[in-house]
């Protein structure tokens, strides 16, 4: 795509073009992100170490507690996107921030899997009801390309938030000393403060809702109907397996890995993270660049092929445990992991969000949302069996088939999304002669209607939406 077919806000023109093109709203959602992040990345590397090495929880059990989180999440993630249609994505967030809260506190003083089990329950209840109440959010205060470098810039504050986290966790948290871990689960617990005054504050007025057009009476609206759709069908099973190889094992997989296999210390494992957050923060823009007015399902092919490589460059550190050359081994995975990233997060919610009517977003994500919970239900499960039978070799070897499965995957998804959907520019209207006899309303739609109707959707969906269309909706 040439640089004169750019729209205007798209990465070419600048992220400073991008700022000034948001809404208020939009802006107070980017402008905080990090400082909200922050306390996550503070425990994220370290919550199975923390189980493991400093309560003394096995391997095992600590694979299955941190999946607990994920089944949770997978209960209340059905009825918290339907609410999130219904009620708006403002309160849920309020529920879920307030949930996060709570189980950091208690998981801070933890001491028996019965505690642990408590905390993670109101952790689950936050991701599962978070993920479809954000993401309608974000979708409601942007369209077109936008929406997709604006889930790109906010993963980059999200790991720039976790990354630094991970660094200040590192070089704070000691397995000798129980208490640094209780100090940076609290200091997880305080930074939801952050999102809670926010959610009170600036954007007490938005409700991230849109109402359902007229017409559209029992038409769509359920889960079912959703997922009766093979493009729905593929994307879920694409994020399943997308989850299960990566994030499902970053709080599991790859720490009890670098620990018991590579043998590095808990400082390299940190550092680990800060390098995987330079990575995304450094290269999320130019990746942005480039990948804008390509097929999304393309771009998909090519993290697939960088997650495998990530996974074989972990799974050689094994013949050189505890040296600086599994320590490097470890440092370069997040590195080649993040570049994946970089391609993973614009992508995914953009296609979801796209293939979603404004009025059921909730529930499209909440179907997103429950195949990334069912991927780290079964990724810890299965790092913990798997690592704590010394099954190294074939952990890495599973995780590098399914990057295989992933690639297979995308593209039959490409095949079964309209080329709008999958991140290319409509192409131009090219007016031709309707043969004699045929109408407007004979058989296919012509091109110049389908234009019109797009054209028709996307100014009702500046009218529907609550940010959008008004810049400060009510709630």
């Amino acid at each position: 795509m040439s640089e004169s077919e750019q729209s205007p806000s798209t990465p070419k023109q600048g992220v400073r073009q991008f700022w000034g093109d948001l809404s208020t709203e939009g802006r107070w959602l980017l402008s905080t992100v990090a400082v909200q992040t922050l306390g996550r990345g503070l425990t994220l590397p370290f919550t199975v170490i923390y189980l493991n090495e400093v309560r003394g929880i096995s391997l095992d059990l600590a694979g299955a507690l941190m999946a607990f989180i994920a089944v949770v999440a997978l209960a209340v993630t059905g009825p918290g996107g339907a609410l999130t249609d219904k009620v708006g994505a403002r309160r849920m967030l309020l529920f879920a921030t307030s949930a996060q809260l709570v189980g950091c506190v208690i998981l801070a003083f933890a001491t028996t899997p019965w505690t642990v089990a408590l905390a993670f329950m109101f952790l689950g209840f936050n991701f599962g009801v978070s993920w479809p109440a954000f993401n309608a959010l974000v979708a409601a205060v942007t369209t077109g390309p936008a929406r997709q470098q604006y889930f790109g810039i906010n993963f980059a504050l999200v790991n720039l938030g976790i990354g630094l986290g991970g660094v200040i966790g590192g070089l704070y948290a000691d397995v000798d000393n129980p208490s640094s871990f209780t100090v940076i689960f609290l200091a997880d617990a305080a930074s939801m403060l952050v999102p809670i005054a926010l959610l009170l504050g600036p954007l007490r007025h938005v409700h991230g809702r849109a109402e359902k057009p007229e017409g559209t009476e029992g038409a769509g609206g359920s889960y079912l109907e959703i997922v009766r759709q093979p493009a729905v069908v593929w994307m879920t099973v694409l994020t399943f397996l997308g989850t299960f190889v990566g994030y499902g094992q970053m709080e599991a997989g790859f720490p009890a890995f670098a620990r018991q296999v590579s043998e590095v210390p808990t400082e390299v494992i940190g550092f680990a993270f800060a390098l995987n957050t330079a990575v995304i923060v450094g290269l999320q823009f130019a990746v942005l660049h480039r990948i804008t007015g390509r097929r999304r399902t393309r771009v998909l092919l090519v993290m697939a092929g960088l997650w495998a490589a990530a996974w074989v460059m972990l799974g050689l550190t094994r013949f050189a445990p505890g040296t600086l050359v599994a320590a490097g081994g470890v440092l370069a995975f997040h590195a080649l992991f993040a570049l994946g990233e970089t391609l993973l997060q614009p992508t995914i919610p953009a296609i979801t969000n796209d293939m979603a009517p404004d009025h059921l977003r909730g529930r499209y994500n909440a179907v997103s949302a429950g195949a990334f919970q069912s991927g780290t239900i079964l990724g810890p499960v299965v790092a913990g069996f798997m690592l704590n039978h010394r099954w190294s070799t074939a952990f890495i070897a599973m995780l590098v088939v399914i990057c295989g499965a992933m690639a297979l995957l995308a593209l039959v998804v490409e095949r079964r999304i309209p080329a709008g959907v999958n991140g290319l520019e409509a192409e131009p209207v090219v007016p031709s002669a309707e043969p004699a006899g045929a109408g407007p309303g004979d058989g296919v739609a012509s091109a110049a209607e389908t234009k019109a109707t797009e054209t028709k959707a996307a100014e009702t969906r500046g009218a529907e939406s609550p940010v959008v269309g008004s810049r400060a909706a009510r709630s």
